[in-house]
C-alpha cells in the first residue's frame, strides 16, 4: 500500500492488516509522524507529539506480532490521548499556563488499558483549557483548528483530538465530555464521538473538571473503530467511586443488524427548538434514512428538558469552582480569559442552587427512564448550530441572538445531566462544506444498541469522515 492509502484506512482495517502482517506498525507511525509534520502545524491538534517513544512502542509491537503474540484489536494502532489524561513520564498540562511543565507519575487507568492492548501513543491532544468551555478556541497552546475550514471552531473541550482524528493524525483518539466535549467536537470535525453511560469507563489519573458529570469516550473514523476502542476502555474501577462493575462487553456484536422494528423517538420540542435550518434538515434527512431501514418513527415529549440548562450549569459552577479555588485566588492571570470569566462566574454559585440542581436532575433521570419505556433510542440534532469562527462570541440561531457556547452545548447537556450514553455520527455537510451530526441518545449501558442504530445509518448513507485535503484547504483560504 502507498502512504496516503494507509492513512486513510479505518482503526478497524489497519487491525487487520497489522495482524496479517501486511503493514508493519513502524511504518505506520513513520508515515503519520510525517504527516503530523506537514498538518499539525495548520490545525494545532496535538500539544505533544510522541515521536521516539512511539516508533519504539511500534518496534516491540511489530516484534511481538512478528513472533504471533497479538495482543488484540488494538495492538500496534496508533492513538491519540486528550491532554487531560494523566501519561506517566509524559508533560500532560490541561491546555493550562499553571500545568505547563507538569509530569505525571502515574498513568490514567484508561491508559493502562490502551498500553495493555498494545496501542501506540502517538501524542497528547490541544485542549480548551481545564476543558471548561464548548468552543475549543481557548487553550494556552493555541485554538485547535477545524480541518474543513481552519477559520472554524473544532468545537470543545476535547478540540484536539476531534481536529487529530478527522486530519488524519491519528486512527482514533480519546476525549471528555462533561456538558457535550467529546460529542460537539465530533459533530464539528465530521467524525463519531460516544459519551457513554456515567460510571462505564474509569475516571481514575484524569484531571477532572465536575466530578458528578465528567465522561470518558472515543472519537474515531467510524462506529465500528468506535465500538472497538470503547471494549478496550470499558470496565471496573475500584479507584473510581462512580465505576460500575459490568464485566466485560463486546460492543461490536450489533453492528450490521438490521434495525427493522427499533422505535426511534424524536423529540417533539427542545431538541429541534432555536436549531440551524441546514442543521434540521440534515438530521431530519437522517431520520428519513433510519425509517427507510425500518425503523419506527415516533414522537416523543420531556417537558422537563427546558429546566436541564439550568441543571447542568448550578452543578458545574459548584463543581469546577471547588476544584479551582486555589489557582484563581493564587495565579488568575494565567488562565485563558474566557475560562476565568466562566470560574469567577461559578464562585457565585449558591449552596441551595445546586441542591435544586440535582432535584431536577433526579427529575431529568425519571422522565428518560419514561420515554425508554416507548423506545429504543431518542435521535435528535448533536449541536444546534454549524461551527462558528474562532473568537465568535455571538450569534443568531432562529432569528434570536444566544451566546456561542450556549449554542453548542444546549443539545448535549441531557445526556451529561442524566448519565446516558449518547453518540455523535456524521450525518452530512453544510452548503458551504462544514460537518453535521445526529446525537443518538440511549437507556443505560446501551452502547451496543446505540453503534447498532448508528452503523446501519452509516452504512446506508456512506458518508466520508476523513478531511485528507487539510493543506490544500489552508492554501486556498
Amino acid at each position: 500500500m502507498n502512504k496516503n492509502t494507509v492513512l486513510q484506512l479505518s482503526l478497524s482495517a489497519l487491525s487487520e492488516e497489522i495482524k496479517t502482517k501486511e503493514i508493519s506498525p513502524v511504518e505506520v507511525v513513520r508515515e503519520l509522524l510525517d504527516r503530523i509534520q506537514e498538518v499539525n502545524p495548520v490545525v494545532n491538534a496535538f500539544i505533544t507529539v510522541l515521536e521516539e517513544q512511539a516508533l519504539k512502542e511500534a518496534r516491540q509491537a511489530e516484534g511481538e506480532i512478528m513472533a504471533g503474540n497479538c495482543r488484540g484489536r488494538l495492538h500496534g494502532v496508533p492513538v491519540g490521548l486528550k491532554d487531560l489524561i494523566y501519561t506517566k513520564g509524559i508533560r500532560t498540562t490541561m491546555g493550562s499556563k499553571i500545568f505547563q511543565d507538569f509530569i505525571p507519575d502515574r498513568d490514567a487507568v484508561v491508559v493502562q488499558k490502551l498500553r495493555k492492548a498494545g496501542a501506540i501513543l502517538i501524542g497528547k491532544c490541544n485542549t480548551q483549557e481545564f476543558a471548561y468551555g464548548p468552543t475549543g478556541d481557548a487553550s494556552y497552546f493555541g485554538p485547535a483548528r477545524n480541518p474543513y475550514n481552519p477559520a472554524k471552531m473544532t468545537g470543545g473541550s476535547s478540540s484536539g483530538s476531534g481536529a487529530a482524528v478527522a486530519s488524519g493524525l491519528c486512527f482514533g483518539a480519546l476525549g471528555t465530555d462533561t456538558g457535550g466535549s467529546i460529542r460537539i467536537p465530533a459533530s464539528a470535525t465530521g467524525i463519531v464521538g460516544m459519551k457513554p453511560t456515567f460510571g462505564r469507563v474509569s475516571k481514575t489519573g484524569i484531571y477532572p473538571l465536575g466530578k458528578t458529570l465528567d465522561h470518558v469516550g472515543p472519537m474515531t473514523r467510524s462506529i465500528r473503530d468506535n465500538a472497538l476502542l470503547l471494549g478496550v476502555l470499558a470496565g471496573f474501577d475500584h479507584e473510581d467511586p462512580f465505576s460500575h462493575n459490568l464485566g466485560n462487553e463486546d460492543f461490536t456484536l450489533c453492528i450490521g443488524e438490521s434495525i427493522s422494528g427499533k422505535v426511534i423517538g424524536i423529540p417533539t420540542s427542545f431538541y429541534f427548538d432555536r436549531v440551524d435550518e441546514e442543521v434540521k434538515e440534515k438530521v431530519k434527512k437522517a431520520i428519513h434514512v433510519l425509517e427507510g431501514l425500518g425503523a419506527v418513527i415516533r414522537d416523543i415529549e420531556i417537558p422537563v428538558l427546558s429546566k436541564v440548562s439550568y441543571t447542568q450549569l448550578k452543578t458545574l459552577q459548584s463543581e469546577a469552582y471547588a476544584l479551582h479555588e486555589e489557582h484563581v485566588l493564587s495565579r488568575p492571570q494565567d488562565y485563558q480569559p474566557p475560562v476565568l470569566e466562566r470560574l469567577k462566574q461559578s464562585a457565585e454559585a449558591r449552596g441551595y442552587e445546586y441542591v435544586k440542581a440535582q432535584e431536577i436532575r433526579q427529575e431529568a433521570r425519571e422522565a428518560f427512564n419514561n420515554v425508554f419505556e416507548q423506545v429504543d433510542v431518542v435521535a435528535a440534532p448533536t449541536v444546534a448550530i454549524l461551527p462558528p469562527d474562532i473568537g465568535q462570541t455571538e450569534i443568531t440561531v432562529g432569528g434570536q441572538a444566544e451566546q456561542v457556547r450556549s449554542a453548542l452545548l444546549r443539545l448535549t447537556e441531557p445526556a451529561c445531566v442524566t448519565g446516558l450514553p449518547s453518540l455523535s455520527v456524521p450525518c452530512g455537510f453544510s452548503s458551504d462544506g462544514l460537518p453535521v451530526g445526529l446525537q443518538l441518545i440511549g437507556k443505560p449501558f446501551s452502547e451496543a444498541r446505540l453503534y447498532q442504530v448508528g452503523a446501519a445509518f452509516e452504512q446506508e448513507a456512506s458518508l466520508s469522515t476523513l478531511k485528507w485535503d487539510v493543506q490544500p484547504l489552508m492554501q486556498r483560504s
